[in-house]
């Protein structure tokens, strides 16, 4: 059975050159076998996660007139409040059984672990981005200076306990691939994440304590001619007495800057001329979120 891999991200960081090639190598494998892995030592404390969990799970037992008041509005800003069954990440199934708070640089306005938080994982994803273009033969920056313009989104979200029998097919978060670069996830140990390999087969990602799940997502995946994979996955309802409990996860999506053109790298066209056309990263964006929620 296909394993998402467990890797040490301190070697890549503080090891010798012989050591940090080794995990470049590992990443490497993982972004092109499965396009998912857990990193150990993520310089994110434990202390600040559990401080911005807390302050998620506050607002979402915040009273529904009240969560509405800050509501997503559009798929330019795809800021705001997202309740249930508002977003079909499948559009071909029922709305997901979830609620979603999205914030971006500018709202994460005076709330000091929030601030904290996305500051510390633009940090990390910088880092992870490092990795990768070394993997990929290209300069250390080469990632990071098309994503400097800091357009991440950081989803708050929440899978209440089922209250009615679920419409057929209808899951906590349907199937699909993430639409940027790369994502941050961080999950309680409820469970019902599942990824699906190559060979089609759906996995099991639960929580490991200590690291931080990242994907490959869909931007990545055309800039490198899917020489890394953007996964799809994910969140089934439990089948025993977990589906009366409440799941929370965070997920940091970390998206290039706007006006980024996305073509196919020259290190990735040895094997296979380019899939894709080129697209801008924030054309792109768009035209997912649209569909996600049905052009409304």
């Amino acid at each position: 059975m296909v394993k998402i891999p467990v890797i040490d991200f301190t070697n890549f960081t503080k090891s010798n050159a012989i050591t940090r090639q080794a995990v470049i190598k590992q990443i490497y494998e993982a972004c092109h076998e499965i396009g998912f892995m857990y990193l150990q030592n993520s310089a994110i404390s434990k202390e600040l996660i559990k401080e911005v969990f807390n302050h998620s799970k506050s607002f979402f037992n915040l009273p529904l007139e009240v969560k509405q008041k800050q509501a997503w509005s559009d798929e330019l800003s795809n800021m705001g409040y997202v309740g249930i069954e508002r977003e079909r990440l499948n559009p071909n199934k029922s709305g997901d059984l979830k609620e979603a708070f999205n914030v971006n640089k500018q709202a994460v306005g005076t709330n000091a672990s929030l601030v904290t938080f996305y500051d510390n994982c633009t940090e990390f994803a910088n880092r992870i981005l490092q990795a990768y273009a070394l993997a990929l033969e290209l300069p250390e920056y080469f990632f990071t200076i098309r994503h400097n313009q800091q357009n991440h989104t950081l989803r708050l979200l929440h899978y209440p306990p089922l209250q009615t029998p679920p419409k057929p097919g209808q899951v906590r978060a349907g199937e699909h691939s993430d639409y940027g670069s790369i994502t941050l996830l961080f999950q309680d140990d409820i469970g019902g994440l599942e990824v699906q390999t190559v060979s089609g087969e759906w996995i099991v990602a639960p929580a490991i304590p200590d690291t931080v799940i990242v994907n490959t997502g869909d931007l990545m995946q055309r800039w490198t001619n899917h020489r890394f994979c953007s996964t799809k996955h994910r969140v089934m309802i439990p089948s025993d007495d977990r589906v009366n409990q409440s799941r929370y996860s965070m997920a940091f999506f970390c998206h290039p800057n706007d006006d980024t053109e996305i073509t196919c790298l020259e290190s990735c066209q040895k094997e296979q001329l380019p899939i894709y056309a080129p697209i801008l990263a924030g054309e792109y964006l768009l035209s997912r979120l649209q569909a996600t929620y049905g052009n409304s």
